[in-house]
């Protein structure tokens, strides 16, 4: 991958895809895109299919969903250039990152795992994010050098897929466990004094 004048793929132009979109442009980064559902304006550069937003990329970022991450990925194969990576940024599986590093590999093309590990919104391209998979320490240098905090898991693609998932089993509970703290203050009329109390704790 070259580190001079990078050149991006973004697949998927939505919620995430966009934030990441105006970042990078910011950064002087070239922004080619393809989004079935959305047009891409200018100075990003609108494409009319995965394989033709690969063409000419250092990087390609899938960053549509789990459901479309192996089509996105069998339909631009055709167009991946032979210096570029694939990263899959959607939240999928362990078991379906490693099928698409499997197709990845079966036609050369090094594949990197990530995981972002935060909303995306309000934090855009500074979101926290975790990598692993053949490409994890070019992709992460890369991306690194464009002002990402993300962080390399050693290990196969999926690694990453999995530290994500076990994070989430850990705030859905805590979100779970706060929310009926709530409901319980609320019932014992002094919600207000426990949310005041845990905001304290949370600092």
């Amino acid at each position: 991958m070259s580190s001079a004048a990078p050149v991006i793929a973004l697949l998927g132009f939505g919620e995430a895809g966009s934030a990441f979109g105006r970042d990078l442009l910011r950064r002087g980064v070239t922004v080619r895109v393809y989004d079935p559902k959305v047009v891409a304006e200018r100075p990003a550069v609108a494409t009319d299919s995965e394989a033709d937003a690969a063409r000419g990329a250092d990087l390609v970022l899938s960053v549509n969903s789990a459901h479309d991450a192996p089509g996105a990925l069998a339909s631009g194969i055709p167009g991946v250039e032979p210096h570029a990576a694939w990263a899959d940024m959607n939240t999928a599986s362990p078991k379906a990152k490693q099928q698409l590093a499997a197709t990845a590999r079966e036609h050369g093309i090094p594949f990197a795992d990530i995981a972002i590990m935060a909303p995306v919104p309000g934090k855009g391209w500074s979101v926290p994010m975790l990598v692993s998979g053949s490409a994890a320490e070019p992709v992460a240098n890369m991306l690194r050098e464009l002002g990402a905090r993300i962080d390399v898991q050693p290990g196969q693609a999926g690694a990453a897929a999995q530290r994500k998932l076990l994070r989430s089993v850990f705030f859905k509970g805590l979100a779970a466990a706060v929310y009926e703290a709530l409901e319980a203050g609320r019932a014992a009329g002094c919600e207000q004094w426990l949310h005041d109390h845990l905001v304290e704790e949370r600092q």
